[in-house]
């Protein structure tokens, strides 16, 4: 879908038939699994810290996630388990309190702490939540975009993503020829690891929004901005005059893409999230179970690079619209409507054939971080590029300016 919508605004730009389009399995399979094929000076990162995954309740599980500090504070706090230093020791506590209470009591309790907990649903959840919701705002005339040897090329975006599923898509609208600028703020810090991963093409700067030296300056980015890619909670950039209606007011042309955790709407939108708590919540984990039955998980983080790109894809594609119709675009996708697409419309299908080779879709880069073993991009049409053109930098060490 990424290449297919990537190739079409290729021949909106340019003269000539839409290029054709491939799905290498191999390569999907292998960038699916990034994170897990990164090395930084051949040291692997770590995926999950010991206060991460599944927990037996009293009554059942729960699915925590501790991998950044402050979540692993609030966790702690929560459930009054004195913080020793010791992850390794604190797992055997952690795990005899848990044992001691019932799964919705923890995960209201650390809910209502700012930590993240689930209980594990015990079957798939029946509701099904959109896959993308577009909207499109505003009257202005047609943008343009000159002939370009790449489909986003010259295409200025606005990245404020986290983790995995948003800078996978602005990762992948780099390796086009987008300008991405990922903006963060001071006081959150990036695991750097995730950052060596996801911030190939990109540049990286830290602004403090309610800093007004900070806010002009990002305002100065926003008014010739493309596109503005938000990943955070459902409401928590309005207080800095983010909220999509907001934005497509001062700038009608502007394509706004939103990404959250649980959906749009419903008593969880708010709450934050990440792609193992939503398959532990959704009933994937029951799905994934293990002959005891304890919860499994999908051998990927496919919630993430999934959502992550179906949103570039939906980003190339209202580029497209834009180009011949004009007007502003308001994307909305989440990790739970990937989550809800997988369990409601795709039919399983039987693996066939032998294992992929996995050497020709990993390739060596040098970077600010070391030397990276790293997955190649997926996107694959006649002419597409093969990697990205610029290692990542160092999180937060560029200038807030677009090239």
């Amino acid at each position: 879908m990424c290449s297919l919508a990537a190739a079409e605004l290729l021949a909106r730009r340019s003269p000539g038939p839409v290029p054709a389009v491939r799905v290498r399995e191999g390569a999907v399979a292998t960038a699916f699994v990034s994170e897990r094929h990164l090395r930084i000076d051949g040291r692997a990162p770590t995926s999950f810290a010991p206060l991460s995954g599944f927990w037996r309740t009293a009554d059942g599980w729960v699915r925590t996630h501790a991998n950044y500090p402050h979540h692993r504070s609030r966790l702690l706090g929560a459930l009054g388990v004195p913080d020793t230093g010791d992850d390794r020791a604190l797992a055997g506590l952690l795990s005899d309190e848990l044992a001691t209470r019932s799964a919705q009591s923890v995960q209201e309790t650390v809910y209502g702490a700012g930590g993240l907990a689930v209980a594990v649903a015990s079957a798939p959840l029946g509701t099904a939540l959109p896959l993308v919701e577009t909207r499109i705002v505003g009257e202005s005339g047609p943008r343009t975009l000159p002939a370009a040897s790449l489909p986003a090329s010259g295409v200025r975006v606005l990245d404020l993503t986290r983790v995995i599923a948003g800078p996978v898509a602005t990762r992948t609208l780099a390796l086009l020829g987008a300008d991405v600028l990922r903006v963060d703020p001071p006081r959150l810090p990036e695991d750097l690891d995730a950052h060596a991963d996801t911030g190939m093409g990109k540049r990286s700067t830290l602004l403090n929004l309610s800093a007004p030296e900070d806010r002009n300056v990002f305002e100065d980015l926003l008014s010739s901005a493309d596109v503005v890619l938000t990943g955070y909670r459902p409401g928590a950039l309005d207080r800095h005059g983010l909220a999509p209606d907001a934005l497509l007011a001062r700038r009608p042309d502007v394509i706004v893409a939103q990404l959250c955790a649980w959906g749009w709407s419903g008593p969880w939108a708010s709450r934050r999230g990440f792609d193992s708590l939503v398959q532990a919540a959704s009933g994937i984990a029951s799905i994934e179970a293990d002959a005891d039955g304890s919860p499994g998980v999908l051998p990927a983080q496919a919630l993430d690079h999934g959502t992550g790109y179906l949103l570039a894809a939906a980003v190339l594609r209202a580029l497209s619209d834009r180009q011949a119709t004009g007007g502003g675009r308001h994307l909305r996708l989440s990790l739970a409507g990937t989550a809800s697409w997988l369990l409601h419309d795709i039919r399983p299908a039987p693996i066939e054939g032998d294992a992929y080779a996995l050497r020709p879709w990993l390739a060596k880069t040098a970077s600010p971080y070391g030397l990276l073993d790293h997955a190649l991009p997926p996107v694959d049409y006649d002419g597409a590029p093969r990697k990205w053109n610029r290692p990542p930098t160092e999180w937060g060490r560029d200038l807030p300016v677009w090239t």
